[in-house]
């Protein structure tokens, strides 16, 4: 009765493209813990946004480190706290079990009608993208061709919902789908893009945050994360 009384809802701040990972991580950390998560999805530049205006999360899981610098310029963060919790890997994907992916020569060919991927401004996904993209030395004109998202989850929606055929998005959600939804996908040599370090920060310093944070830095937190297609 007495843990329970001082269990804690903890409130956390969750990118996109970590979502279904950090749904599979909750109750495995809730199994162990007084404690219980709150996660709020969405992508890492909202989220800094709400934090540096004063949200009261917990703590912040970013797609990217850039934004957890910021977090530490700003303050908002516990110092010494940040650490790289995922690096996302990139892929080629389609539904279309007869569109043929093989060595990306899709993307130099550009024998297609449209491809989503997230936005290059704003995701460190879409940044990896447009450098894959880049990397074949394309002859096709890629502006009307690209279907950009705001992040890499609503750029794997573009490619769900039917309406692109082909996207570069989250080998993390790929792993996600049902076997017979998983279609084609091929995965571009890591050397062609910059690496999408992944970075977390506490926001407090609460015996409970304490907690889930030693968790996620944990042996078993590391399998399951890798097992969903980060490294």
């Amino acid at each position: 009765m007495s843990n329970a009384c001082h269990a804690e809802l903890l409130r956390i701040a969750v990118a996109s493209n970590f979502s279904e990972t950090m749904k599979a991580l909750k109750p495995l950390f809730e199994s162990q813990s007084v404690h219980k998560l709150a996660l709020s999805i969405g992508s890492s530049g909202k989220h800094y946004a709400q934090i540096v205006n004063g949200a009261p999360y917990d703590a912040f899981f970013s797609a990217d480190q850039r934004r957890i610098e910021q977090i530490e310029k700003a303050g908002e963060g516990i110092p010494g706290s940040r650490f790289t919790y995922a690096t996302g890997r990139l892929v080629l994907w389609t539904p279309q079990s007869d569109l043929r992916l093989e060595n990306g020569e899709v993307l130099r060919s550009g024998q297609f009608k449209r491809l989503a991927l997230a936005n290059p401004r704003l995701a460190p996904y879409g940044r990896a993208a447009m450098q894959v993209i880049n990397s074949f030395e394309s002859q096709w004109d890629a502006a009307p061709m690209l279907i950009q998202g705001e992040n890499v989850a609503q750029a794997f929606q573009f490619v769900v919902s039917g309406n692109v055929e082909l996207g570069l998005v989250a080998l993390s959600q790929v792993l996600n789908l049902p076997e017979s939804k998983k279609g084609n996908y091929w995965l571009p040599d890591q050397a062609n893009y910059s690496p999408i370090i992944q970075q977390a920060i506490k926001l407090n310093a609460k015996p409970a945050t304490d907690e889930f944070w030693m968790f996620m830095k944990s042996p078993l937190a590391a399998e399951l994360i890798n097992s969903k297609g980060y490294r």
